[in-house]
């Protein structure tokens, strides 16, 4: 790794920044508590091995490069490409191996979608019910009047601030509430849990249902819901629903807050092959483990309630179902998270890429179009190629 840390150099208040995330994205076990994800049979992944390290791939300064040199200045941590199934491109950097566990942010939204699927597909859970019909305790709040299907497509109108870099936004209070960062000794009013926090969203910003606006906050009360149609904890779901079927080859971790609710918005942890796993299940189809209806309809997103800055790096694009979707020619859907991660899943070109990173800034526009760039590149060549 290019930057070792010991444990204790690591600041509680700054552990998932730079330059400290190019250690703690792949040891979260070590720094925070955390809920084991059990895995049962692992199955092996085909393998049809290309040398794409040369690829020629559209640099960071818009000069042409290739794919390694990409992969090294976009501060990659791991990168997979399967295509049909198979691993085509495996390739590890800052002292990740296969059976490392990497931080996934925000990927772990689209996980959380998978298993509402599910969950309708089997009837468990109604998306057109009322939030308050599932969780009766959020009746005060601006959640009131909005269904399930306004928190799997981030279209609430839930007043809650995604600002990373203040500590006093609403983020910056979640990030206390998962007990990712510690209770500021100021004598403010700071969440003690995750359902604490929602319990203190009492302000509406637009109406349910009328646009798209990006709250991590949504996924958790998703997951909440789930936990109580279910009446299984989160963990427990992934493990039973999603790691067990796929035959994921690592145990997964989940981040848990003080009540041991499982960050759903963002605590996932697994390795490079198993993220890769779940998007090759979405290029199936589902696989007879996700609905085959519930990813026609992911893929199917409303780009009338899409709008900056969201269009500033996906034009023409939507998000349904806790999945970013690219606009034409590409149609690609995608799980993305802050500091670069992303899991891209291609129909036209019959590839999954995974990019796990850790990026000196939570978001980079610059950065994630040439990434998206260069996923497309990937894809063209490898069709070419037959």
């Amino acid at each position: 790794m290019s930057q070792p840390f010991a444990i204790a150099d690591i600041p509680r208040t700054d552990w998932d920044r730079p330059p400290w995330n190019r250690w703690s994205f792949q040891h979260v076990g070590d720094i925070l508590p955390t809920a084991a994800i059990e895995r049962g049979d692992a199955r092996a992944l085909l393998r049809a091995e290309r040398d794409l390290d040369g690829l020629e791939v559209v640099g960071l300064d818009g000069r042409p490069t290739t794919l390694r040199e990409f992969l090294e200045a976009t501060f990659t941590d791991g990168f997979l490409v399967l295509r049909r199934g198979a691993i085509v491109y495996e390739r590890y950097f800052n002292g990740m191996d296969e059976g490392t566990l990497h931080l996934s942010q925000s990927l772990s939204k689209s996980f959380c979608g998978a298993l509402a699927g599910i969950l309708i597909g089997r009837g468990t859970l109604d998306p057109d019910a009322a939030v308050t019909d599932v969780l009766p305790e959020l009746a005060p709040t601006a959640y009131r009047g909005a269904t399930i299907r306004h928190l799997l497509d981030m279209t609430s109108g839930v007043r809650f601030s995604e600002d990373y870099t203040d500590p006093r936004s609403h983020m910056g209070r979640l990030d206390v509430a998962s007990g990712w960062k510690p209770r500021p000794d100021d004598g403010g009013d700071w969440p003690a849990t995750v359902f604490e926090l929602i319990l203190s969203l009492d302000a509406a910003e637009a109406e349910h249902g009328r646009r798209f606006a990006y709250r991590s906050i949504e996924t958790d009360v998703l997951g909440f819901a789930l936990e109580q149609v279910s009446g299984r904890r989160y963990p427990e779901l992934l493990s039973e629903l999603l790691w067990q079927p796929l035959g994921m080859e690592q145990d997964g971790l989940m981040t848990i807050d003080p009540s041991g609710f499982a960050l759903a918005d963002g605590g996932l942890n697994a390795c490079l092959r198993d993220y890769g796993r779940f998007g090759q299940m979405i290029l199936d189809g589902g696989a007879g483990i996700v609905p085959a209806e519930w990813i026609a309809a992911t893929r199917n997103g409303d780009r009338s309630r899409f709008g900056a800055p969201y269009s500033d790096v996906l034009p023409g694009g939507a998000y349904r179902n806790q999945f970013w979707i690219e606009g034409p020619p590409h149609q690609a859907i995608m799980a993305r998270g802050v500091f670069g991660q992303l899991i891209h899943i291609d129909w036209r070109h019959e590839t999954v890429v995974v990019k796990l990173s850790s990026w000196p800034d939570f978001v980079n526009p610059g950065w994630t179009r040439a990434t998206l760039a260069a996923v497309h590149a990937i894809g063209d060549a490898l069709s070419r190629s037959g």
